[in-house]
């Protein structure tokens, strides 16, 4: 999976404001494959993740429940904000 990291602490973006402009960055570098679909996401201020209990059977992986369920279903870019803050994962709509 490809990744796109954003560092704009100074910015101060929150979550939702994160996940707006995640959504932009995927739409625009998978525009060619038909857009773009949010599969997973990882929110560390609030120790929230979607969907929700993905990362009870990867305690002590290598790898986040969240990232492996994007990347087991076709996930193919992940929108990384400030180090991991907040970080999106979307697969092509023409999957």
């Amino acid at each position: 999976m490809k990744t796109l990291h954003l560092n704009a602490d100074e910015l101060e973006l929150s979550f939702d404001q994160s996940l707006k402009l995640g959504n932009a960055a995927a739409e625009h570098i998978l525009q060619k494959q038909g857009g773009a679909m949010l599969l997973s996401f990882y929110d560390r201020d609030r120790n929230l993740e979607s969907p929700h209990g993905v990362s009870e059977c990867h305690f002590q992986c290598a790898i986040p429940g969240w990232q492996d369920y994007a990347e087991n279903r076709g996930g193919a870019l992940m929108v990384n904000f400030e180090q991991g803050r907040f970080v999106f994962c979307y697969r092509p709509l023409d999957f």
